[in-house]
């Protein structure tokens, strides 16, 4: 192959990591930083070591809310991502490998609903759950985050796509109830498209900011997003008396750390054979 042909893709492919990779950079180098640092240094430059100093003064900031939003947040993504993720599995197999009355219907519904912005849904959500009383509480942040209209699409076409209709009919002549098949035979063969969905979701609600912004007005309630929003407002409005500036970098990047965890450690998932379930 000639290398003049695979240099420009290289070289475009380069360029898209620098473009990801300088925020992150920046921000790993600007939570070291005290706030006069931050202010007077180059932005890609590092100055006097204060990280450790950044993250107690964090968690005693504001009488250590910041770990109430890291729990908050932590809650809300996790029962989010395994609620969906079920609810997902359980939807997408059922379209797959069932036929019943409105099938196509539910089919087309669902992807127009993969097409609807989620931010056009938050305002009608806020109605609907603020006539059953629930708005400011966990549960405004944690139902609307159980439906995946894409996860559960993804769930159909991968059990469509590698589970065989006749594994399921001999499991079924073997008198396994149907509940018994989509745990012990469907579930293991469908864990890599799972563990995305999972990830999905995880990431979404994490990182998600309107919902929460309309739903809670509670700062105990906070997740991450909306709380170091506030924080930093509050470093605009009153600047010059009580920056937050280094405390919000230092709780962006503090936020990273746990989506990138959860990444290593389910990345393994996506490797392992979509068969190997059915073969045990």
């Amino acid at each position: 192959m000639n290398p003049a042909r695979t240099r420009v893709p290289h070289l475009v492919m380069a360029a898209g990591m620098l473009y990801f990779l300088v925020p992150l950079l920046w921000i790993a180098i600007a939570a070291t930083k005290s706030q006069p640092d931050l202010l007077s240094t180059p932005a890609l430059w590092f100055a006097d070591f204060n990280l450790f100093t950044n993250l107690a003064q964090l968690f005693r900031e504001d009488g250590g809310v910041y770990g109430d939003w890291l729990v908050n947040t932590a809650v809300y993504s996790g029962v989010s991502a395994v609620g969906a993720t079920l609810l997902a599995a359980l939807a997408g197999y059922g379209l797959a490998r069932f036929s019943f009355p409105g099938k196509r219907f539910f089919e087309t519904a669902l992807l127009g609903m993969i097409m609807v912005p989620a931010t056009a849904l938050v305002l009608p959500t806020y109605l609907i759950l603020s006539n059953i009383g629930i708005v400011n509480t966990m549960w405004a942040v944690i139902l609307p985050s159980l439906l995946s209209p894409f996860g559960t699409y993804l769930v159909r076409v991968y059990v469509t796509e590698s589970v065989p209709e006749e594994l399921l009919d001999a499991a079924r002549l073997d008198r396994a109830s149907e509940l018994r098949i989509f745990w012990q035979v469907v579930v293991p063969m469908i864990r890599p498209v799972l563990v995305t969905v999972f990830l999905f979701t995880l990431v979404a609600t994490w990182n998600n900011y309107f919902l929460p912004l309309v739903m809670l007005s509670d700062a105990d309630l906070f997740p991450l997003t909306v709380g170091l929003t506030t924080w930093f407002n509050t470093g605009q409005q009153e600047a010059g008396t009580r920056v937050l500036f280094n405390l919000v970098i230092t709780g962006s990047l503090l936020a990273i750390v746990p989506l990138v965890i959860a990444f290593v450690l389910l990345q393994r998932f996506w490797r392992s054979g979509a068969a190997t379930g059915a073969l045990r």
